[in-house]
């Protein structure tokens, strides 16, 4: 009888090991930049972006301009002051631009690939650049989710 309780307990803490052995992870992966590309809100950013950074340019280069018909030094050296101090305001004001559009569509990103992730009963999305062998590319989901 004590051989039988005894074997008892050890198959139940053999089968309680096998059971609580890990599962291999089904895992995505999505190319962000894929994403970023056919991604009409991302396009738009970028657009945004550029044409700020365009009229940052024709600023210049209508201060630069402007400081050619200047003819004395403390004219040419408060208009430096003021253009420096006007630009890097600008520049800034760019900076910023960029980084409230790159969350905004991160977030987007992250939004969708987690639905995808949920509707494909995956336990994780990665970057592609993470990813060296295997795992389920979802990026084609993830762009017609945020489409």
């Amino acid at each position: 009888m004590k051989n039988f309780k005894l074997m008892t307990l050890l198959l139940l803490a053999l089968g309680m090991t096998i059971s609580a052995a890990p599962s291999f992870a089904e895992v995505g992966y999505i190319d962000y930049q894929k994403v970023l590309e056919n991604y009409p809100a991302a396009q738009q950013a970028i657009k945004e972006i550029d044409a700020k950074g365009l009229e940052l340019q024709q600023y210049m280069v209508n201060k630069e301009r402007e400081y050619k018909n200047l003819t004395t030094p403390v004219q040419k050296q408060n208009f430096e002051s003021q253009t420096s101090t006007e630009f890097a305001q600008k520049q800034e004001a760019l900076m910023k631009l960029r980084m409230n559009k790159e969350d905004q569509i991160m977030s987007q990103v992250q939004t969708a690939a987690k639905a995808v992730m949920v509707a494909q009963r995956l336990d994780a999305i990665l970057s592609d650049q993470v990813v060296f062998v295997g795992g389920v590319d979802v990026t084609d989901l993830v762009i017609q989710k945020l489409k």
